[in-house]
This record gives C-alpha cells, structure tokens and sequence, in this order.
C-alpha cells in the first residue's frame, strides 16, 4: 500500500518555507509529516498531507515547482531494534533506501516515510513480512 508524498522544491532563502506552508493552510491542506533538507541554493521540502494532489495543484498555481511520488508509510513497533530489524529485511532483497523520514504520532507504534529505489518490491515484501502500511487517509485519522 502507498502513499502519496508531496516534495517541493524552493530557493534557500528566508520566508520561503512560509510561503509555501501558508499555501497550503489557505487551502485547506493538513500536513501530517515533513522533512526539508537544505543546500546551498535550494531546499527540498517532502510532505505528508491530507490531500496530496489539491497541495500540488495550489502550489503550481502559486508558482511553487511539486511533485508527488509513492512513498511506504511504515508502522514499526516503538521499541529497540525495530526500525534496525525492518531496514534489515529491505536490504536482504537488495533495494536501496533512498531516504526516509520519522513520523510523530500520539501511539504505541513508530511510524517512518521510507522511499526506496522499487516501492513495489518494497509494498510485496513487508506485506509477507507482516508488516503494516498505511495510507494518508488512515494517518490523518490517528
């Protein structure tokens, strides 16, 4: 099961994460999960939203350059070891973790937004592993 991840691609300079984030708050886009990472000229910001493709629409409209992907939001028991356990199975199929990213949620669990290099190959082998994904919808419940 996949979700959706909005990334975002801005200039590094002062103001413009708010910019984008007052974007989506106009629109009525929740944010769930971000990450932003930095170089020198620009930033690139990876959002989970309630409502990827409306966040992407508003944004071009507002000149802000988005792309969504399918990204595996992952459920992973809050305890030692899990994440190391989980990362483990991925690398025995030999797929390569692109980046990820850790959710913060009011629960028992750990979530983590984990892209890799073949999603659907990732998607078949946590499913036999048992390991539960879960969709925007479902986070944005929680």
């Amino acid at each position: 099961m996949f979700a959706k991840q909005l990334t975002v691609f801005i200039e590094n300079r002062s103001g413009r994460l708010s910019e984008v984030l007052s974007v989506l708050k106009e629109n009525g886009v929740n944010i769930l999960s971000l990450s932003l990472a930095d170089t020198t000229e620009f930033g690139l910001l990876r959002l989970i939203v309630d409502n990827a493709a409306k966040g992407k629409e508003k944004l071009t409209e507002n000149g802000f350059s988005s792309l969504l992907s399918d990204v595996s939001i992952i459920q992973i028991p809050h305890q030692v070891g899990s994440l190391q356990g989980l990362l483990k199975v991925i690398d025995d199929n030999k797929i390569n973790i692109e980046y990820m990213y850790g959710l913060s949620i009011e629960s028992n669990e750990a979530y983590v937004v984990l892209k890799a290099s073949n999603i659907q190959r990732v998607d078949e082998i946590l499913t036999e592993n048992g390991v539960r994904t879960i969709t925007c919808d479902e986070l944005s419940k929680l």
